[in-house]
């Protein structure tokens, strides 16, 4: 079978719903007051489409302008983002574009993005038309949708959509026979590992450490 490993960050401006999005995607759930993210968080989910398997890695960054200067941190060597903002509040749209830019200047060139524009759930308090944010995706070369955590809508889509525009010749073929060489080989350098260091522990004391407590 065709595995592929997903580096994905979200970024956008704090209380859009970045996390909610995550939550939602990875565990189908979705929780009315979570607390804001302090620096990333980071989950897992593994999607299967197209006879292929996608094991997104996904970091979810903080929105509060303080933790701006981590963020290449985590987009960096990313294979996709979502830049998500508030269909309810037109200040967290601009934001979208400085993001968008910032990627295509300092991310890998080959980078997928996205831009979603989350809780499409609340029409009556719409701010951000969607033509508007549809323009922008299409001038930035974006994928766009719009999204609800507390729906669950377009989630799922969202993220099949990624790994559709993901590169085909960054796929890793694996067969079972090629899975058990790896489990053999694996097994090998543990065992080994472990022979080194009981002979090594047998001859000579443990090394001393010191530890501080700030």
């Amino acid at each position: 079978m065709s595995v592929r490993e997903v580096k994905l960050c979200l970024l956008g401006e704090s209380g859009v719903g970045k996390s909610s999005i995550v939550l939602r995607f990875v565990r189908d759930q979705y929780k009315e007051n979570l607390e804001s993210t302090i620096g990333a968080s980071f989950m897992t989910k593994q999607v299967v489409l197209d006879g292929k398997t996608y094991i997104f890695q996904i970091w979810d960054t903080a929105g509060q302008e303080k933790y701006r200067s981590l963020a290449p941190m985590y987009y960096r060597g990313a294979a996709a983002a979502i830049v998500v903002y508030d269909v309810t509040r037109e200040a967290s749209f601009p934001a979208v574009r400085d993001w968008i830019r910032e990627l295509q200047r300092a991310a890998s060139g080959n980078i997928v993005l996205a831009i979603a524009g989350n809780k499409c759930d609340l029409s009556d308090l719409r701010e951000v038309s969607k033509q508007k944010a549809k323009e922008l995706a299409e001038e930035l070369g974006a994928i766009f949708t719009e999204t609800s955590a507390l729906t669950s809508a377009n989630i799922q889509t969202l993220f099949e959509e990624i790994a559709r525009r993901l590169p085909a010749n960054d796929m890793l073929m694996y067969s079972d026979s090629m899975a058990s060489n790896i489990h053999l080989r694996n097994s090998h350098r543990i065992t080994e590992d472990r022979r080194k260091k009981s002979s090594c522990c047998a001859t000579k004391p443990p090394p001393q450490r010191s530890y501080s407590v700030t």
